[in-house]
């Protein structure tokens, strides 16, 4: 084959927006998101969080809830690109991360980008597709490249995945393994919104208009080119004191040997807690991380990171059950 041209490297902004500015910059792109994606606060701030720590994330829930209106409303406050991949069975690695074809006029082979050259993606329903089509994000997920024909091709930052999986239809699915689930900073759940947030959900989509989608005019973008990587560079500059770290390392370590967990969390799991710990700093307006930064991200930082022992799951426990039982019993350090 030809030879395929190489891009250059995307330039990365080196500077941090840091201090007042960054928990007032996070508090925006919140507030501008929370306009359209209406009665899912957790879940709002939890994906802030990982966008912040420069992480990906897993969304589980029921169809219908608003894991695509999310994704197009951040992309739309932060300014950035979003594609969106339907995964299905027949779906092929290729049409992923793209694939070279030959042109007969320039006698090169050149190549048509897939949908992972963005900044935003949303793989839906991961678990439809192989094991071989999901191992097609693994390189975009941790090396931030793409290889097409023994080419690595550089994504532009940022780059986020948001995955989404149904928990109840698990008939022609197949599992996420171990190896992808960890690449996942957080896993969130989202469930059915509270009866007042479903009445104004219903009363912003159905008032005025024929189409069931969200209005998304409302959302302005509230972030200038290059500074949600700059963002990204003051959440990790968030500081972090030794005894935290250890606190975080302990509860990481726990899982290991918790009566009930047949597999605990890795050392990623102590950096993904310690990095999101910095990140939920940001959001509740500090420069600094406590041990409650680390009980309150700790579930969605651990649930895909632990696996239970088979009578666990036939008395109906679940890992975050464990994982409460868990942090209840590891000792913080006092503040």
């Amino acid at each position: 084959m030809n030879d395929i041209a190489t891009p250059a490297a995307p330039v990365v902004p080196s500077t941090a927006i840091t201090g007042d500015a960054l928990v007032a910059q996070a508090a925006a792109i919140r507030d501008e998101v929370a306009k359209a994606f209406i009665g899912q606060d957790a879940v709002l701030d939890q994906v802030i969080v990982a966008l912040l720590a420069g992480g990906h994330v897993l969304l589980e829930g029921v169809p219908g809830l608003g894991k695509t209106l999310l994704v197009r409303a951040l992309a739309q406050a932060l300014g950035c690109n979003h594609a969106r991949v339907q995964f299905t069975p027949d779906l092929m690695p290729s049409d992923i991360s793209g694939h070279a074809v030959f042109d007969p006029k320039t006698e090169r082979f050149q190549v048509r980008r897939g949908p992972v050259f963005t900044n935003l993606l949303l793989a839906d329903e991961i678990n439809r597709a192989p094991a071989k089509t999901q191992s097609a994000l693994l390189e975009a997920m941790q090396e931030q490249q793409v290889t097409i024909e023994g080419q690595s091709f550089p994504l532009a930052p940022p780059f986020m995945t948001l995955a989404t999986q149904n928990p109840l239809e698990l008939e022609g699915t197949y599992p996420l393994p171990e190896a992808q689930l960890d690449r996942f900073l957080l896993k969130l759940l989202i469930g059915y919104p509270s009866l007042v947030d479903e009445k104004r959900m219903v009363a912003a989509v159905s008032e005025g208009r024929m189409a069931s989608d969200f209005d998304l005019a409302s959302v302005h973008r509230v972030v200038a080119d290059g500074d949600i990587v700059r963002l990204q560079l003051g959440t990790a500059a968030v500081r972090v004191d030794p005894t935290v770290i250890d606190y975080a390392v302990r509860v990481v370590a726990a899982t290991r040997k918790w009566p009930g967990i047949a597999l605990g969390a890795g050392p990623r799991g102590s950096i993904a807690l310690v990095r999101t710990a910095r990140a939920q700093a940001v959001i509740a307006s500090r420069d600094f991380v406590t041990p409650d930064d680390i009980r309150e991200i700790a579930k969605p930082a651990l649930r895909h990171r632990i696996a239970l022992a088979p009578e666990l799951q036939i008395e109906g426990q679940s890992s975050d059950d464990v994982l409460h039982a868990l942090l209840a019993k590891v000792e913080a350090p006092r503040q």
